[in-house]
């Protein structure tokens, strides 16, 4: 595993001022070196959720029932197609958030630790990727959008939640805050030890692919690169994913601990490995496509400002 920055060399050796005539030096010297991180992970998740909502929509439904992709698909199309961006809300702002923490947050962090460990001998690596998991630890503050997306996508709530705010004020008042971060363990779980091997890994991977020599080249390869980190972190941590949805389908109530919630999906499922990988697949095309998206857009807004 290699060190990496979240900005390739090619983005690193480009100097300030270079599409002045477009105004987006003027942008990035407004941003700064720092705030830019944050505004270019914000806009690539933007971009990601807009184009691969509907697919995550399937999925869930898929890890929540264990159903067929096929029955998900259909259970969409009778819903009709007013209830297919439903639940937008929180994952847009949800995912926008939690990408420019986890960018911006990622540098920030690094910058810091690697100036106090400068003189202590402190492997770069190591360092790096203590940074990673407090910037995915901070991630997790937004666990509550992802709970509302939850509730909203899983069609027997239908009836009882109307959209993102009602959601919310519905949690708060009949339940209190802690119900809004049901399902936090699992997010914590998964955020760290992912974000670990997505910045550790980016580097290495992209450097075994073929040279580019256009913009075009780059982009291609920070998808490449993108997507299969994100595919791969995908399957790995499903059961969690599968466990995290299962927990905030739930309201009101005792909150389960990961591991029961885990055994009891584990049980309805027949002890079936396959079936509690359900919606895996459909789960690696979709981290292919969403990962792919966001770390081309990132690093090509990284250039642009």
């Amino acid at each position: 595993m290699g060190v990496v920055t979240t900005m390739d060399p090619d983005s690193a050796q480009q100097p300030q001022g270079k599409l002045g005539k477009d105004g987006h030096a003027l942008i990035g010297a407004n941003l700064g070196a720092r705030g830019k991180h944050y505004v270019c992970g914000s806009l690539a998740a933007f971009t990601n959720i807009i184009v691969t909502f509907p697919i995550q929509k399937v999925l869930f439904r898929q890890q929540l029932h264990g159903v067929r992709v096929t029955e998900a698909v259909r259970q969409l199309q009778r819903e009709g197609l007013r209830h297919l961006y439903r639940g937008l809300l929180p994952p847009l702002l949800q995912k926008t958030t939690t990408v420019a923490i986890m960018f911006g947050l990622y540098e920030d962090f690094s910058r810091l630790l690697l100036h106090h460990a400068h003189g202590s001998g402190a492997p770069e690596l190591v360092t790096r990727s203590v940074a990673a998991a407090l910037a995915g630890v901070a991630e997790a503050a937004l666990t509550p959008f992802e709970r509302v997306q939850t509730l909203l996508q899983d069609h027997r709530h239908n009836g009882r939640f109307n959209n993102t705010a009602h959601t919310f004020r519905t949690l708060l008042r009949d339940h209190g805050v802690r119900e809004c971060y049901r399902g936090l363990v699992p997010v914590l779980l998964r955020n760290g030890p992912s974000n670990i091997l997505f910045f550790g890994l980016r580097g290495p991977i992209k450097q075994q692919l073929p040279d580019a020599r256009s913009r075009m080249g780059h982009m291609a390869n920070d998808f490449v690169c993108g997507g299969l980190l994100g595919a791969a972190l995908g399957i790995m941590f499903y059961p969690l994913n599968v466990v995290k949805s299962r927990a905030q389908a739930q309201v009101g109530g005792e909150f389960v601990p990961c591991h029961r919630v885990l055994m009891t999906v584990w049980r309805e499922r027949g002890g079936s490995i396959v079936l509690l990988f359900r919606g895996a697949t459909l789960n690696y095309h979709r981290s292919l496509l969403s990962w792919g998206i966001i770390n081309a857009t990132y690093e090509l807004l990284l250039k642009v400002f």
